[in-house]
């Protein structure tokens, strides 16, 4: 992603006199950032999300910088004429997929989120937990630049849903950007850098950027070469980061990114060492140090 979206005193309302839905609403997506969005059911959260994920346009203002974008809506319409990994393979192609590539991509994530062996399985026949992780597996398969999730962990079993938590950690470490809706407070626990609230139509900000991340984090300890910089694909997802004594980092990272880190760290090159990884607690010390 290499530039903002922005939501530019936006509205919409569906028919000419219709009750606004969204109004005035401004909102900045930069590239390798994780948004969330929050509000009571029916008060356009799901409205918001198609209006960046281009599926819906406007009533009145401007959407511009419209990145590759990829979808995951609240109801995934799971009866269609293909099985599992022809759909993938399907949509890969159209995502820009090369005829070769496409089938490999939708097994490896239909391998990633537990569901290889449905891959023969026609959609239809599909559970409701199958379909969800084949609905998740369509959006991440040509790796867009912003990804757009509504719901998208409700009916993931638990392996799933940490997958997915995953995968996103995987964008924004890339310098994609997701947006995301969940039911659960506790969903990628001080990993967004942005809270959103949908409230009577309206955008508003729930919380400054934290200075370090809240809830379950893993600390490391990692070295690297003399004058060294962390990776980009860490730096970016990494929540706080101190340099003591010179060349040993210690970093506090949000659990569901402490893999894609660890990931960043292990393939540069040169490679950083890891001296430790441990789990840490829900908050840090008076002074700062996790």
């Amino acid at each position: 992603m290499t530039g903002e979206l922005k939501l530019e005193r936006v509205g919409r309302r569906y028919g000419l006199r219709g009750p606004w839905v969204l109004r005035n609403v401004r909102l900045t997506v930069a590239p390798g950032s994780l948004t969330r969005v929050e509000g009571a059911n029916g008060t356009g959260k799901s409205t918001l999300l198609r209006l960046l994920a281009g599926i819906d346009a406007p009533t009145e203002g401007r959407v511009t910088g419209r990145p590759r974008t990829a979808y995951v809506p609240e109801r995934f319409p799971s009866a269609l004429p293909f099985t599992a990994a022809g759909y993938l393979t399907h949509l890969g192609t159209i995502h820009g997929l090369s005829r070769r590539t496409a089938p490999r991509a939708a097994a490896e994530w239909l391998d990633r989120f537990g569901a290889a062996a449905y891959a023969g399985t026609p959609m239809d026949r599909l559970s409701k937990g199958s379909s969800q992780k084949v609905a998740v597996a369509q959006a991440l398969l040509a790796e867009p630049e912003l990804l757009v999730l509504d719901e998208a962990w409700t009916g993931l079993d638990t392996a799933a849903r940490a997958e997915l938590e995953r995968a996103v950690a995987e964008r924004v470490a890339a310098g994609g950007a997701v947006v995301f809706v969940d039911h659960d407070p506790r969903r990628l626990p001080g990993a967004a850098d942005a809270t959103y609230a949908v409230v009577d139509g309206a955008l508003e900000p729930r919380t400054e950027q934290a200075t370090s991340p809240t809830g379950p984090h893993t600390l490391l300890t990692v070295q690297g070469p003399p004058g060294g910089r962390l990776p980009d694909e860490a730096a970016r997802v990494v929540g706080t980061a101190e340099e003591e004594p010179p060349g040993t980092h210690r970093l506090r990272v949000p659990a569901s990114h402490s893999d894609v880190v660890l990931r960043a760290l292990l393939t540069a090159r040169p490679p950083w060492h890891v001296v430790s990884v441990r789990p840490g607690h829900d908050d840090p010390d008076p002074e700062g140090r996790p």
